[in-house]
């Protein structure tokens, strides 16, 4: 694993323990030589987890696309950034340039991007690991819900158990790294369970 994608809000929020979480995430990182991917913002959590990695000497390759670059949301001191056209384009470079993906707390983009790779994982797009910080319980009713997805029938438990949820960065960083794939067969057979 020599690159993680993390999504994270573009806000602090409102809860201390979420920077933490992105001081943590990003010395996690930085303390195993692992680079990171990010959507290239300077503010919020975004921009403590980039500051963090590089703080610690780390590598950052932030992706944004053009109008958000221009409204000076582009963090000035990444290693790499690269401006996009678009949003779609944006979340396609950073996939192709991450092993696994992370997703701290965050808005509505942080999880839209995290619910997108982990259907690309369960159909088969790509096998690598995906995680999610539970900083002070931030995720559990999103972990609720799908939960619920399972046992209401809608999403299979092998692809619910794609995606590892740690509140300890360090221990997620360590798992995403042991992490193998589960063998999948064609997302709407009825014999996988």
């Amino acid at each position: 694993m020599k690159r993680v994608c993390v999504f994270a809000g573009s806000s602090p929020g409102g809860n201390p323990a979420y920077a933490a979480s992105a001081r943590a995430l990003g010395a996690a990182l930085a303390g195993r030589g692992i680079g990171l991917v990010t959507g290239g913002g300077g503010t919020g959590l975004m921009g403590v987890l980039a500051d963090t990695v590089l703080d610690a000497g780390g590598e950052v390759t932030g992706v944004i696309p053009g109008p958000l670059a221009t409204r000076e949301l582009a963090h000035a001191g990444l290693s790499e950034l690269c401006v996009v056209a678009s949003m779609h384009e944006r979340k396609a470079l950073m996939a192709e340039r991450a092993d696994a993906f992370i997703a701290l707390p965050g808005g509505l983009g942080t999880v839209e991007e995290l619910m997108e790779i982990w259907t690309w994982a369960q159909l088969g797009i790509h096998s690598k690991p995906c995680g999610l910080i539970n900083a002070a319980g931030y995720y559990d009713p999103l972990v609720a819900f799908v939960d619920r997805m399972v046992r209401e029938g809608f999403v299979k438990s092998v692809y619910r158990k794609l995606v590892t949820v740690e509140s300890d960065a360090e221990t997620l960083v360590a798992a995403l790294a042991a992490y193998q794939a589960p063998p999948l067969r064609r997302w709407m057979d009825e014999s996988e369970a």
